[in-house]
């Protein structure tokens, strides 16, 4: 039987489930792919002014395999993007994508046909940043909310029992 939303989840799962949740909210390692000017207002988000080592995501990762959050800061062109998939593909599970600034999210003032109008169009999108270039809080708020999505998810499923 699946669950529904009233019912609880068992007592080992549940505690089990939070915090392996929350672990993963607490480490993430970004994957800087700085395209643009976003990227400047990025790298000045782990700067001493800034600092987001508090938030625990101190260690931007030059390498997918290890890491967990890709950020990508800045228009993308049409041939960037399989560039920008690869590195997704090569990303380890679980995985998230942060979107930072108008032309990541949208295409920005670049309408035209050599920009990507907007990074969901290859890889899935957890959260957008707004701004042109947003500034490093918004950068921290985007990453806040991200591990608020990654405390609510659901690590185990509930598995149908077969009769």
């Amino acid at each position: 039987m699946g669950m529904n939303h009233q019912e609880k989840a068992p007592f080992l799962v549940a505690p089990l489930e939070a915090l392996i949740n929350w672990a993963r909210a607490s480490s993430l390692w970004p994957a800087q792919f700085g395209l643009a000017c976003c990227a400047i207002e990025m790298m000045s988000t782990a700067a001493s002014r800034y600092d987001v080592a508090r938030f625990g995501m101190e260690v931007f990762r030059a390498s997918p395999r290890q890491s967990d959050v890709m950020i990508v800061a800045g228009r993308v062109s049409q041939k960037m993007a399989p560039v920008l998939k690869t590195i997704y593909e090569q990303m380890l599970e679980p995985k998230w994508v942060i979107a930072m600034g108008d032309c990541s999210s949208s295409g920005g003032i670049y309408n035209n046909y050599a920009i990507v109008q907007g990074v969901d169009k290859i890889v899935p999108v957890d959260v957008y940043i707004a701004g042109c270039p947003p500034r490093p809080e918004a950068l921290i708020y985007g990453l806040i909310q991200l591990q608020e999505k990654i405390k609510d998810e659901r690590v185990f499923a509930q598995r149908k029992r077969k009769r």
